[in-house]
């Protein structure tokens, strides 16, 4: 399972998802051209988004194949904004 979470510089968590990602081969066939930003999760290893890569990753949302999709899509959405509204905010995936 993979956490979503917004964190500052501080590293303090300013909010998180209920839902996780749910991990599936159907992330690792995901073609790197055409989603550079979610090709970088791993069911393992953190990923980490910062403000000026919010408009890829929401559009990348918005492309995702249904063997994808789940509860945290919209969670990861509003988390999105939550790092676009503020300063020094980074959303997290976070692997096991």
């Amino acid at each position: 399972m993979i956490n979503l979470a917004v964190r500052g510089d501080s590293g303090d968590i300013e909010a998180r998802a209920q839902a996780g990602v749910e991990w599936t081969s159907a992330f690792a066939d995901l073609d790197p051209a055409d989603f550079p930003m979610l090709f970088a999760l791993t069911p393992y290893g953190d990923a980490v988004f910062n403000q000026r890569q919010m408009p890829l990753l929401l559009a990348e949302l918005d492309q995702l194949p249904p063997a994808c999709d789940g509860e945290w899509v919209a969670q990861a959405r509003e988390l999105c904004q939550v790092v676009e509204r503020g300063m020094h905010l980074y959303l997290w995936f976070i692997g096991d």
